[in-house]
């Protein structure tokens, strides 16, 4: 994977920035714009958002980096220790969990899309988070109707 397959496809002068401002920003809303000049190197305008969803992404990786490193363990029981609220899964949602997040993040990658694993970060810890905090014991109620439509309030 090269270099240049995290470079935004669009690409602008710098004169279109005081000429067409609202375009350019409009166009960087959505994603990167790469800004031309004759006087210097290239710049990229890209909105907060994805510049932090890039941060995150890195940040994930490194992580990621690190649990590769350490050679004691299952993959399982590596990343519960980068990432401890994992301990709050069955076993087998570690190991569930483990392979879908370094899936994730090799998609995200090479994709150049952060979104798919910090999307997938985040649902994890969030079913943690929610079976920590002991919504995962609660017996189900399921409502039962005959009639085809919403079930009336009680």
């Amino acid at each position: 994977m090269s270099a240049s397959t995290y470079l935004p496809t669009l690409s602008r002068r710098s004169s279109d920035l005081s000429k067409h401002s609202a375009e350019v920003f409009a166009e960087a809303d959505d994603h990167p714009v790469t800004v031309t000049r004759r006087d210097g190197e290239p710049l990229v305008l890209m909105s907060q958002r994805e510049a932090e969803a890039r941060a995150r992404l890195l940040d994930f990786a490194a992580q990621l980096i690190t649990v590769t490193l350490d050679d004691t363990g299952t993959l399982a029981e590596r990343m519960s220790r980068a990432f401890p609220w994992m301990l709050a899964l069955s076993n087998a949602d570690r190991a569930t969990c483990a392979q879908d997040l370094v899936d994730a993040a090799r998609a995200s990658i090479a994709t150049d899309q952060p979104h798919l694993a910090i999307t997938r970060l985040t649902s994890w810890k969030e079913t943690a988070t929610a079976l920590a905090a002991g919504l995962g014991a609660v017996d189900l109620v399921w409502l039962e109707t005959d009639e085809v439509g919403p079930v009336e309030r009680p």
